[in-house]
């Protein structure tokens, strides 16, 4: 029996400012679905890989351009897409809202960043698969210092930590935290300080993004 199924791509964009996560959201323009809100993607093309693909449908329906996402899973539920057997590879990555300027196109109607505790119903299977991507992201910030391009070039370490709370979603150990950041040797202390509310003026770091990439490859070890 000859098969029919389709492939396609979804890309979950998590957004971080000013401690608050968001995700970036697409409104349908045609059915399935339509009016109803989605994950960003699509069908891949004959000529096109899986990366193009969402590079593509991303920029396509939101504006975003993404240098990089990670894949997340494969859904391949025989009744996700009410159309026909649609499998779907998922992708993931995490950016600054504000460095981007977003636009609804092709077959989006709107676009929209979403806080994360704050989501309208989603269409198809994209609430289990926003589910499995918050849980991958949480994970990997547990064992892999990433989101530091979230923060200004120049930052006080308590960017650094409400970064880390916001998206685990819960506290952390501040004094253990810090002292596990800065033994891994990654974050370049400035002469500089910077006032907040009432308290000391607080030293500034920068990320040392040679360094880091230089400690990836050898093997760094890092949990929270």
């Amino acid at each position: 029996m000859q098969q029919s199924i389709k492939l396609s791509v979804d890309a979950v964009v998590f957004g971080y400012e000013s401690g608050t996560i968001s995700v970036l959201l697409i409104k349908r323009k045609y059915e399935p679905f339509k009016g109803k809100w989605a994950i960003a993607g699509g069908f891949v093309l004959e000529d096109e890989s899986l990366e193009e693909a969402v590079e593509r449908e991303l920029k396509e329906e939101t504006g975003i351009e993404i240098n990089y996402l990670e894949q997340l899973y494969t859904f391949g539920n025989p009744k996700r897409d009410p159309r026909c057997r649609v499998v779907s590879v998922a992708y993931f990555g995490l950016i600054k809202p504000s460095a981007f300027k977003i636009f609804a196109s092709t077959d989006a109607e709107e676009v929209q960043w979403f806080k994360i505790n704050e989501l309208p119903s989603l269409s198809f299977d994209h609430e289990e698969i926003l589910k499995l991507a918050i849980a991958r992201l949480q994970g990997k910030i547990t064992y892999e210092p990433i989101g530091f391009e979230l923060l200004d070039t120049k930052f006080p370490f308590s960017d650094l930590e409400k970064l880390y709370t916001t998206l685990l979603g819960r506290a952390i150990d501040r004094r253990n935290f810090r002292k596990k950041i800065l033994s891994l040797n990654i974050l370049d202390e400035l002469d500089e300080k910077v006032s907040k509310g009432s308290g000391r003026p607080a030293n500034l770091f920068k990320f040392n993004r040679e360094r880091y990439f230089k400690l990836k490859k050898e093997g760094i070890i890092f949990e929270i």
